[in-house]
């Protein structure tokens, strides 16, 4: 586990890129954007495709946070309160984008789940970025945040490609199916 910090002789822009908080921070901030347009959207087909988003991009953040930051977290820090207090929000999250999932935007309730998952998204960010939270005391610590930055992106990028091939996989026995009900 990366818990070292190492000085890097990389570029400023690609040590922000791989820097585990920056990255974390910039999905916080590309869901925060996708929860405004989906609550905005008139149309059902926009705010589905928003949410559908926003449920992906929580899934692959949540994973990394789980399988990489987290441990190299309590390891650095010990702070088991913060911790604890992330991984039981997580699965209160993922427990409401399993609902999500199983909804389409016209359902009833569709619009109430989506609000309070970015209400509880909404929270578990200020938890996270706030002075004293666990980015804060992140940094405060031995951690290695480039190189950690450098395995979640990784670790993101293995998930979006998986998800991508899942889906392609989805679309193509769908569009098989129905070309041979046609027949």
């Amino acid at each position: 586990m990366a818990t070292k910090r190492k000085k890097s002789s990389t570029s400023g822009a690609r040590r922000k890129r791989a820097d585990a908080i920056a990255l974390l921070k910039a999905d916080h901030r590309q869901v925060e954007t996708w929860f405004s347009k989906a609550d905005k959207s008139k149309s059902a087909r926009d705010k589905s495709q928003y949410v559908t988003r926003i449920c992906d991009a929580l899934t692959v953040h949540a994973t990394i946070e789980e399988e990489i930051f987290y441990p190299a977290f309590i390891e650095a820090t010990g702070d088991k309160d913060i911790h604890h207090e992330a991984v039981v929000e997580h699965a209160g999250a993922k427990d409401l984008i399993a609902q999500i999932r199983s909804m389409s935007a016209g359902d009833d309730f569709f619009d109430a789940k989506v609000s309070v998952l970015s209400e509880m998204i909404k929270h578990h960010v200020k938890e996270e970025e706030q002075p004293g939270g666990m980015f804060a005391k992140a940094k405060k610590s031995e951690m290695d945040l480039e190189a950690l930055g450098e395995q979640l992106l990784t670790r993101k990028q293995e998930l979006e490609s998986a998800r991508g091939q899942a889906l392609g996989f989805n679309l193509v026995k769908q569009a098989r199916g129905s070309s041979i009900g046609a027949a």
